[in-house]
This record gives C-alpha cells, structure tokens and sequence, in this order.
C-alpha cells in the first residue's frame, strides 16, 4: 500500500541518520525533508542517498533528504509521528530514546558498541561543522527558515490574483458581464490579505527563528504599517526630516527589528524577578523595540530595500540578455551552495514596490536548463535503463519547476550534464533578459507552473524563454555533455548488462 512506502522510508532515514535521537527537530519544504542533526558523525551519507526513494543529500546547516513533491509532506508526517511530536516541534532528549531502546531489549552495550564505532568520524563531522556554520550560513538558514512556511501561501495568492487579472480583463473586453465584479473583488481581497499584511507574518516566523516570542515579533511587524498615522500627522524620519510612509523598510527591517528584539527579550529574562517577568519583559520589549524599529530601523531599512530593487532594475535594464544569462547559468550552482535564500526578500520587495519581480522568471530558467539536458540524457543513454527510469520519474515534476530530483538524481551526479543544464538555463535567461519587462505576481512556483503568475499579460515571452533554455539545454548536452559512464547499458537496479555503446 502507498502507506508502507512512505513508513519504509522515513524508518529507512531514521536508520541511516542515527536513529531519532540524534534529531533535534524535523520541517519539511516542497521536496526535502529538512533535519536538525544533534551529532553528525553518526549520519551515514552514503548509506542515505543508497536509499530507493531518496533523490539526493544536501548538507548545509540542516540535513536536507530529497524525497520530491507529494512524498515529502507524507514521510515527514510519518516521522514526527513516530516520535509523537509536531512539525517543527524539538523532539525529545535523546535519554527518552535510550530508555525505549532499553525497555526493547537492546542492551546497553550495543548502544555503547555503536556510539564508539561512530565517534571513528567525529573529528572530521566536526571540521564539516565548523565549515558550514560560518555567519553567512547561519544567516542564509535563518531566511530560508521564516520563509518556507510561506512558500504555499505565496503560491495560492499569486494564482488567485492571476484569476482576478483574467476576469478584470475579460470584463473590460467585454467577455463577461459587470455582475463579476463582487466576485473579482473577493479574490483581491484573499491576495491582499497576505501582502498587505505580510510583515506580521514576517515578523512571527521571525520571531520563532530567532527564539523569540512569536507575538511580540507579529507586533514589530504591525508597527512598520503606521496603522493610525494619518497624513496630517505624520512620524518624520529623524535623518531627513521627512514623513515616514507605512511599510518603509519592508520585511527587510522587519527581520533585523526582530533579531534585535529576540536579543532584548531574552536579555530581560535572564535579569527580571520571576514574579513580574510576564508583565515587566514584553512591555520593555515592546516599547524599545517599537521606538528603534519607527526611528532607526525603517529609515535606514528603506534606503537599502529601496537600493536594492532600483539596483536588479538597473542590471536588468542596462545589461539586458547579457545579465538574464549571467543570471540564468549561475542560479544553480547558487541553490547548491544555499546562496540563493538571499533572493527571497528581494523578490517580496520588488514585488511589493513594482507589483512584480523580474528576477523570478529569468532564475526559473535554470531549471527549464535541466529539462532539455535530461531530455538530450534519455535520448543518448537509451540502454540505460536505470538513468531512463529516473528521468522519466523526475521529469515530470521538473517541467512544472520542481527541479531537485533533476538536479541531485540526474544531472550534477553526471557532472558535465550539470553544466550543460546550466548553460541552457543561461541561454532561457538571455531570451528573458533580452525581452524585459517580463516579471511574476508571487514566489514559488517554477517552469510551466509559472505562467499563470506572469504579469502584464507577458506571458508568451516567458514560454519563449522556457523554450530557449530546454533548446538550449538539450544541444549542448546532446552533443558536448554525455559521459562515455552514462552510456553504458544497464538495468533498472543499475548491474551492467553489456559493454559501452
């Protein structure tokens, strides 16, 4: 049954992870699921990505186990509740674990045996560390954090602000009479009710990443909005005298006030009585932390957020499809290095400013890139059925965007079809770039998925753009990116069945 493939699987991961005391706390986002490991030198790597079902391993401040759309949120599901906690929720101290495996009849030695055999790798897991919690990281970890939960969000308000579009002009047009309009209104209203305020959900996932109260982060959000500040009386930035406008700053701001905020908060735990901390510490809180985010923060937090969409603008404008394959050929390797979470908030910026995000389009070509490689791979390595069957298994997925089991299943462990997908991927975004004023309403969705986000109307130049890339994907694989490796003839379990062809 399709229950037992995903309870296989999430026991198959605990298996090779250290079982569920070595985890500190499990999310999960659109195909990996994301584990915090308590001692990495007891992570088999390889015995993880041997797994049938698991796509590829990704190692960064959080274990990342790809397992690819539908299935994730299932085994993640069966995980936690193995365990008997939330998503998200720290899992319990590994002492509960012990005692369990006690009342099991594993002994006491065996634990031992298997904690003295994993220790073997400890000095090497802990230069791993050490590498991979620099500030950068932690900082891109931090991002990704606060907006995964909001990935589906984005995409259901996007796709419905796209529907409103369509019928405002087909009842311009005259397809459609005015008795739409209440209804066309209802889904403006559903979008806006994420960006309009989509600070205080900022500020709330924040604040939980941070360690910090989650309402009081909500609050921190609210307060950027200026909610009673009229124009006849408005809060002047102390640095130029001029009114302060509600959102100046963006979620940008929101983020740091809220760091800021966690700082203070637990701070004041740790000095104020126990007898008056629950009055005493979010009232100090609140009062500081609201007057330096009006006057410090939004101010400051508006410049840069205000730089950086009028600095991607003038790249796109002035570099055109030389900047979109810049773009284009370097997203992946981006994603592979978790640099890419820097881009979420200035995509939600220019979204907010422009009412579009011109970066999102040409970025999604990268993924268009890995289509028409694994297309060039799936024609060139017929006798391979064991690549073939992965192809055709992650293509799919992959032309609605969803690029991982590509990425980490087919191409990157090829090597030179990797780089071939990205070159497609850079020639989508020159299309794109050379075009311009092509851009999305939301994040998150990719590929064909894409297209009912465009904005404008744009979107015939985006599907000449996602055209371009897997063109471009499959030529230069097709003939410059096929390993002698991928050739060889093999069946569906990957044993060799005849010499190369």
């Amino acid at each position: 049954m399709a229950e037992d493939k995903y309870l296989r699987l999430a026991h198959a991961i605990y298996d090779h992870v250290g079982g569920p005391q070595n985890v500190a706390k499990l999310i999960h986002c659109m195909t990996r699921v994301r584990l915090t490991i308590r001692d990495e030198s007891l992570v088999d790597m390889d015995g993880l990505k041997a797994i049938d079902g698991v796509m590829g391993v990704v190692q960064e401040d959080t274990l990342q186990v790809i397992v690819g759309p539908g299935t994730v949120d299932k085994v993640a599901a069966e995980m936690v509740k193995e365990v008997g906690v939330g998503l998200g929720d720290p899992f319990p101290d590994p002492s509960t674990f012990a005692t369990k495996d006690a009342a099991s009849g594993k002994s006491e030695h065996q634990r031992d045996k298997e904690m003295v055999e994993a220790k073997a790798k400890e000095v090497h897991a802990a230069q791993k560390a050490k590498i991979k919690q620099t500030p950068m990281r932690k900082i891109l970890s931090s991002i990704s954090s606060i907006f995964i939960p909001l990935i589906p969000v984005f995409v259901g308000a996007g796709l419905i602000s796209g529907i409103a579009a369509i019928l405002s002009n087909m009842m311009v047009a005259g397809d459609i009479g005015k008795n739409w309009t209440d209804f066309i209104n209802v889904l403006k209203v559903i979008n806006s009710g994420l960006f309009s305020y989509l600070v205080i959900y900022v500020g709330i996932n924040s604040a939980t990443v941070f360690g910090a109260t989650a309402g009081l982060g909500g609050v921190i959000g609210a307060v950027t909005l200026l909610t009673g500040v009229t124009p006849e009386a408005p809060i002047h930035n102390i640095f130029n005298g001029q009114a302060l406008s509600a959102g100046q700053g963006g979620i940008i701001g929101v983020i740091f006030a809220v760091w800021v905020l966690s700082l203070v908060e637990k701070w004041l735990h740790k000095v104020i009585p126990d007898s008056v901390d629950i009055i005493v510490t979010p009232t100090i809180t609140l009062l500081v932390i609201g007057v330096f985010t009006i006057f410090i923060v939004m101010p400051i937090a508006g410049v840069i957020s205000t730089g950086l969409v009028g600095g991607v603008q003038w790249v796109l404008n002035v570099g055109g499809a030389f900047s979109g394959f810049v773009l284009g050929l370097f997203f992946l390797p981006m994603v592979m290095f978790g640099l890419h979470q820097i881009l979420t908030p200035i995509h939600i910026e220019m979204i907010n400013k422009l009412g579009m995000t011109p970066l999102l389009p040409i970025l999604a070509m990268a993924g268009a890139g890995q289509v028409g490689a694994s297309i060039a791979l799936w024609l060139r390595c017929r006798n391979n059925h064991q690549l073939t069957n992965m192809i055709k298994g992650a293509l799919p997925v992959g032309i609605l965007g969803i690029g991982e089991p590509l990425i980490y299943g087919v191409t990157l462990p090829l090597g030179r079809p990797f780089i071939t997908a990205c070159i497609g991927g850079g020639i989508g975004g020159a299309v794109i770039g050379g075009l311009g004023n092509i851009g999305a309403i939301a994040i998150g969705p990719s590929g064909v998925a894409l297209i009912p986000l465009i904005s404008n109307g744009h979107w015939l130049g985006y599907v000449i753009g996602l055209l371009s890339a897997y063109a471009g994907g499959f030529l230069a694989t097709y003939f410059f990116g096929v390993p002698a490796s991928a050739k060889v003839a093999k069946d569906v379990d990957g044993h060799v069945v005849e010499k190369a062809v």
